[in-house]
C-alpha cells in the first residue's frame, strides 16, 4: 500500500490537490491511504519550500499546483 501525503497549510490550492490526489486514487482504484498534513513543524521536516507538496512513500515528488493527469502521471 502507497502512503500518500499532501503537505500544505490549509491554501486553497492545498484543498483542491488533496481532492484531485483522492479522486486519482478513487479512480484508479490504488491501493493507498491519502493523508493531508498541515502541521507546520512536520512539512519542515520535508525540507519543501513550495506548497502544496506531494509525498509518497515517505519522498517529496511533485510540489505546486498538479492537474489530474499530472497527479496520475506522479502515482503510476
Amino acid at each position: 500500500m502507497k502512503e500518500i501525503k499532501v503537505l500544505g497549510t490549509g491554501c486553497a490550492g492545498c484543498k483542491a490537490l488533496y481532492t484531485t490526489v483522492e479522486k486519482v486514487v478513487n479512480d484508479l482504484n490504488l491501493d493507498a491511504s491519502v493523508q493531508k498534513e498541515e502541521d507546520i513543524m512536520k512539512i519542515m521536516e520535508y525540507n519543501v519550500m513550495s506548497l502544496p507538496a506531494l509525498v509518497v512513500d515517505g519522498k517529496v515528488v511533485a510540489k505546486g499546483k498538479l492537474s489530474y493527469e499530472q497527479v496520475k502521471e506522479v502515482l503510476l
